[in-house]
């Protein structure tokens, strides 16, 4: 499994909307608003390397109102 968190910057204001984007992607298994320096975390959960890959590129940051990311894989979820 390929484990990773994804910080999320978006426009003022869409935070709610943005978390209701994260939850219609299968590998996102979790999604939190956040105060500080990143509006939301979000965990990933893929099976393959490819999967993870696409749901940060093509599913995370191709949602409307997000400004920036900074994805954070776990080098060993398993151990």
């Amino acid at each position: 499994m390929y484990l990773g968190y994804v910080l999320i910057n978006c426009d003022l204001g869409t935070e709610e909307y943005v978390l209701e984007e994260l939850k219609r992607i299968p590998q996102v298994k979790y999604a939190h608003v956040t105060f500080g320096s990143y509006d939301i975390i979000a965990e990933i959960h893929a099976k393959t390397q490819d999967d993870f890959d696409k749901a940060v590129s093509h599913g995370i940051r191709n949602i409307s109102r997000v400004i920036s990311t900074m994805t954070l894989k776990v080098v060993n979820p398993e151990g």
